[in-house]
């Protein structure tokens, strides 16, 4: 080894985070080629590293140009769809807190908020930040142990949305096909309904699976019994129905009632041959934990246990598929 390859390969060990990462590093009059690994890194991150590849070995051993090829293994991504064939049914809530279960179950989770009409996700995460886009993709926000991205981060409070379909999917296409670096698990928190974004998600990103939330009565599940046949069409399999506001206990007495009704949504799984995933009590804590952008499932006690047995559940039925 001459005296010039012998500095070079002093010079890449002294570079920061690039150890493991170069898969192919050559000198040859006075230019260094590299070829560098950089999967599960974020937009930011990679420049990062580039810059310190090139600080790092401009002007050591005679080098005047760097050349660097960067390469990304393709993260095989589970995309989760979160639907209801009805709106007020607490998807959102649901979304948020199994993906947060999802993460603490120690998962890399991100969460599209995919409701681009009425975006919920930074009220029920507590974050206003707004994220970054590098390289015409954006940059999720890490909030709650999670990734997330929603219309509502980029659009001004309060303002309605007029747009027709082909508007709405192409924005669903900008969060779905934000930066997501190692995310292992996207949770996709559909609007109510089976229309344009439902349609586009399953033609254009196929999800590996979908839950279905509903609340017990009656008009509720007729709806999502349509969400469900829309899924089944188009060949993506249902894991399972979670049965959201099942049950109030008054903090006062403690005695139950059911203004929803009781059980409708596992009778319903039963009749339609999927599992039924559990249930969602309607809680004070829940409703005020979620209006405080503080979701339950971030913190201990029974409604985190209620949301880490609904992910345990689902990443069983996952791991069978």
């Amino acid at each position: 080894m001459s005296q010039d390859d012998a500095e070079f390969r002093a010079a890449l060990a002294g570079i920061a985070d690039a150890e493991g990462r170069i898969q192919s590093a050559r000198l040859k009059d006075g230019i260094a080629s590299l070829v560098i690994d950089t999967t599960g890194l974020a937009a930011e991150a990679r420049a990062g590293l580039e810059q310190r590849i090139r600080a790092g070995l401009i002007g050591a051993a005679g080098i005047a140009d760097v050349r660097i090829a960067m390469t990304e293994e393709k993260v095989k991504r589970i995309i989760l769809a979160v639907g209801s064939g009805k709106g007020g049914v607490g998807k959102s809530t649901v979304s948020a807190n199994l993906a947060i279960a999802l993460a603490r179950g120690g998962r890399k989770v991100g969460l599209v908020d995919a409701d681009v009409y009425g975006p919920s996700q930074p009220r029920l995460l507590g974050t206003s930040e707004k994220p970054e886009s590098v390289d015409n993709r954006i940059v999720p926000v890490e909030t709650n142990g999670i990734r997330m991205l929603s219309l509502g981060q980029l659009v001004e409070g309060g303002k309605a949305l007029a747009w027709r379909g082909p508007m709405a999917a192409g924005a669903l296409g900008q969060l779905i096909e934000g930066d997501w670096g190692d995310t292992e698990i996207l949770v996709v928190d559909l609007p109510p309904g089976t229309g344009d974004i439902q349609l586009s998600l399953v033609q254009k990103w196929t999800p590996t699976a979908a839950v279905i939330v509903s609340t017990p009565q009656d008009l509720a599940l007729i709806d999502a019994t349509r969400a469900i046949d829309l899924f089944r069409k188009t060949n993506i399999p249902v894991l399972g129905i979670v049965e959201n506001m099942s049950g109030y206990a008054c903090p006062h007495c403690g005695e139950v009632s059911d203004p929803f009704g009781a059980g409708g949504a596992e009778a319903a799984a039963g009749v339609m041959d999927i599992p039924f995933l559990g249930r969602v009590p309607l809680t004070l804590n829940i409703r005020q934990s979620s209006d405080a952008g503080t979701p339950p499932a971030a913190g201990e006690g029974a409604d985190a246990e209620i949301f880490r047995t609904l992910a345990a559940r689902i990443v069983e039925a996952l791991n069978r598929m």
